[in-house]
Order: C-alpha cells, then sequence, then structure tokens
C-alpha cells in the first residue's frame, strides 16, 4: 500500500463519520397501541361534536338553563379537546381537524331544529352522548397501558360524569 492510498482511505473514513454524525438524531418514533388511537380518534371527533352542538344550545335552545349547559360544553369540551391535542402530539397521533360525515350529520340534524324541539331533542342527545362517552372513558382507563392516556382519560372523566349528571336532572 502506497501512503496515498492510506490517506485517501482515512479520508473516505472521515467523510463518512462525519456524514452520520451530521445527520440529524432520529426521534424514536412513539408507538401508540391500536386501540389507544382509536379512542384518541373518537374521543376527538365527539369533542368536535360537542362544542359545535353547544354552540348550537346556545343559539337555538329556548330554556335557559339550556342555553348554559350548551356554553358549559363549548367551554368543558374546548379544553379536553386542547389536552386531547397535546396528548396527540406528543404520541405522534394525528388527529382530525373537522368533523367526519356521521358527526357533522348531526350537527345538522340539530341545526335545523329551534326552540323546545331542539331543547327536547339536544337533552336526549346528551345524555345519550354521555353515557356513552362515560363508558368508553371509563373502558379506556381500564384498558390502555399507556400512563399518559390513561392520566388524560382519568382526568377528563369527571367532567364527562358530571355533564351527564347535569343534563339528567335536565330532562323534564
Amino acid at each position: 500500500m502506497n501512503i496515498n492510498t492510506i490517506t485517501a482511505s482515512r479520508f473516505m473514513t472521515l467523510v463518512a463519520a462525519g456524514f452520520f454524525l451530521a445527520l440529524p438524531c432520529a426521534k424514536a418514533a412513539t408507538t401508540v397501541a391500536a386501540a389507544d388511537q382509536d379512542f384518541m380518534l373518537a374521543a376527538a371527533q365527539g369533542g368536535m361534536t360537542e362544542v359545535k352542538l353547544g354552540e348550537l344550545a346556545a343559539q337555538n335552545g329556548e330554556r335557559a338553563d339550556v342555553k348554559e349547559f350548551g356554553q358549559m360544553m363549548v367551554k368543558d369540551h374546548s379544553a379536553i379537546n386542547a389536552d386531547l391535542k397535546t396528548l396527540a402530539a406528543q404520541k405522534e397521533v394525528i388527529l382530525p381537524d373537522s368533523l367526519d360525515a356521521k358527526h357533522q350529520r348531526m350537527v345538522d340534524k340539530m341545526a335545523a331544529l329551534n326552540g323546545s324541539a331542539f331543547d327536547k331533542v339536544y337533552i336526549a342527545s346528551m345524555i345519550k352522548d354521555h353515557k356513552m362517552d362515560t363508558k368508553e372513558f371509563k373502558a379506556e382507563s381500564a384498558a390502555t397501558k399507556d400512563t399518559d392516556i390513561k392520566s388524560f382519560v382519568d382526568k377528563s372523566l369527571p367532567v364527562v360524569e358530571s355533564h351527564l349528571q347535569h343534563i339528567t336532572a335536565m330532562k323534564k
């Protein structure tokens, strides 16, 4: 071997090492269980729907308590949605930013109602939705192995349960 071959070999080794050192460190993707991801996606759709329906209740409701409950839905579910977005970003889960067709149909159906007809359908819908949400949040809390997701669920569940109690008391 001559000196030029050794120098060229060292040079190539240094270039290769420099190339790999210059690469940005790849962040390991957070692995989220499929069931947890499904829960997060469903919670996002449900949360956005609750906000939209709450806005409608504040506008289209006849009863003062329906309007107030709608405002509470907007406030509380906007906060839960923000927490969910933060969690999703941390877990590298992409959440939808608009309603799917099923949830948009629910909103459109409610938007066509006003006054006492709105109140009756809204209250019944909120009771049904919050019963289902309570059941799903409890199931996710028991099933998830992810401590961050469990923390989110356990923080949100009391809010959902209080909504169920509140709206059930409004049924007349």
